[in-house]
Parts: C-alpha cells; structure tokens; sequence
C-alpha cells in the first residue's frame, strides 16, 4: 500500500491466449511488466478495484509507454463510476496519446459483468473507503468434440473440423443449419481467478470466490494484535483472508497489499496457514500458469 525498495504498489496482469487484462496500475507496474518482458501493446483492457492513489497512480506513464510503442487499438478502462474523470485529470500528464480510451463504469451494484470470448469478468462491491470492486476472471472450457453425436445427427464429415473448433459457429449447409453444440458434450469445469482489495470482509465474498484456482486478497496485517486497526482503516488480516479462501474452497491463497509497517510478512505467515494451509505471500512479479485439469 506505500512503495518501499523492493516492493512496489497493487497491480495483476492475467494473460489469456496472447490477450492480457490488467488490475490496477499502482506505482511501478510498467517497470515489472519490462523486467517480465510481457510487452504493453498486447494490453486489452485495465481494470480499477477503486481510485486511491496506490491502485491507479501508474496509469498516466503508461499510458505514454503504450503511445511510444505506436498503439493505436483502442484502450477499454473498467471501473466504478467516476472513472473517465478520474483518468481524464491523470491524463494531463499524458496528452497526445495514439489511441482512443473507452470506458465502462459501474455502479456499486451486484451483477456487473463483461465478456471477452470465453472469458468473462464479475465484479463485487466490496466494503471500503472509496466504491471499490472484487473482479473474478473466469474461462469457460467448452465440451469435447463426440464423434458419435455428429454422426446420429447425419453432420457431414466436412463440417466436424470447423464445428468443433470455432465459438458459437452457425454453419448452413445444403439447407441445413449446424451449430457448435450439436457436435459437443457437456461443458467442462474452466479456471478462475479472483482478485480483491481493499476491504473488509463482505459477506458475498466466499460465494464469489467459490472454487477459485487462485485468490488473491488483501492482507494488511499479519500481526492478530492488528486486527481492529485493520478494521478501522477498512482492511483485512491474514486471518480473515484465509477464513474467506477456505469457505470459498479455493485452490491457492495469495496474500498482497501490506502495510509498510509490516516490511517481512511471511513473519506472519503461520497465522494464516493455520487457517488456510495453501496460503502464499505475494510479491513483485509473483506468476502461475493455470492450466485445465486433465481428464
């Protein structure tokens, strides 16, 4: 929550077949995405939980970075309302960019969604000092091609290549319309991952959580003699993230956004683990690759 030496301010960029969706822009996010050599241009969208300075104060020169690179794609801003005013103030100090900006703003409603192929992003309203939002990022999986479906159905053999590869495909063929579900067997579990800060603990949460393969939460004290300072300020410790990871029956806990007064966390990490065993300390440049499960 305060940039230190080693440590800089929240961000989390997930990659999906080559497009990337990015979650805050805190104060040296560009200089990791350089060190990780993942490259800006390939960026679809930047995502905003809320709008105090160490979630969004990165934005502008990076902004510019995408500029110098040449981008011309248009730039999609999600957030809660107030985000054009907030991005279009920051943007003083990044005139002339290359690009146009789109921006979706949300109320601080339940229900808010937004789909890009087979992923599909929620958010929750969550309980802090400014409207802010949990995100959820989930990727649909679709069924297995059934080579026996195609044929009780009379699909031309010519037709099965293109069925089962392409999304939502709607072929007429000799007067006949075919579509991908005809040749497809039921869907198959995909991946999420939930990412949320700041807040206290909201009771949707679990349930929007459900199943995650990774949570990441906040977690600004580690120390149980914290607690109610967390909760004064509208954060949360380490033990309540790790209640929330083992109702919501998650996969893997990443602890993030500490206080500057706690300059090694994983002193605090028993405290956690105790309640959650998979819980890990996040860091700069921390990744995982998800894959889906084998059958």
């Amino acid at each position: 929550m305060m940039p230190l030496p080693g440590r800089f301010l929240s961000s989390m960029l997930c990659r999906v077949d080559g497009r990337m969706v990015l979650f805050d822009c805190g104060e040296g996010t560009q200089v990791s995405l350089r060190m990780l050599g993942w490259g800006f241009k390939q960026i679809d969208m930047i995502v905003f939980t809320h709008f105090h300075g160490d979630h969004i104060s990165g934005l502008p020169g990076l902004l510019l970075t995408m500029a110098n690179a040449e981008r011309t794609q248009p730039l999609t801003l999600v957030g809660p309302v107030g985000l054009r005013q907030v991005v279009t103030s920051l943007c003083v100090i990044a005139r002339d960019l290359t690009f146009p900006m789109e921006f979706v703003e949300w109320d601080m409603k339940p229900g808010h969604s937004h789909s890009m192929g087979d992923l599909t992003m929620k958010a929750l309203p969550l309980n802090h000092r400014a409207p802010c939002f949990a995100y959820s990022l989930e990727l649909s999986r679709r069924g297995k091609f059934d080579p026996e479906r195609a044929k009780a159905q009379n699909i031309p053999v010519k037709l099965w290549g293109p069925l089962q590869k392409q999304t939502d495909a709607n072929i007429v063929y000799e007067g006949r319309t075919f579509t991908s579900d005809m040749v497809l067997g039921a869907t198959r579990k995909g991946l999420k991952v939930v990412f949320c800060t700041d807040t206290r603990p909201v009771a949707a949460l679990p349930a929007f959580a459900q199943g995650a393969d990774l949570f990441i939460c906040e977690g600004l004290y580690g120390d149980p003699e914290k607690q109610e300072k967390a909760a004064a300020h509208k954060h949360m410790s380490f033990m309540e993230a790790a209640t929330i990871a083992k109702a919501a029956q998650a996969k893997e806990l990443w602890l993030t956004h500490f206080s500057p007064a706690m300059p090694d966390p994983y002193n605090y990490l028993e405290n956690a683990t105790a309640i959650f065993l998979n819980t890990k300390i996040g860091k700069d440049r921390k990744t995982i690759t998800l894959r889906f499960a084998e059958e």
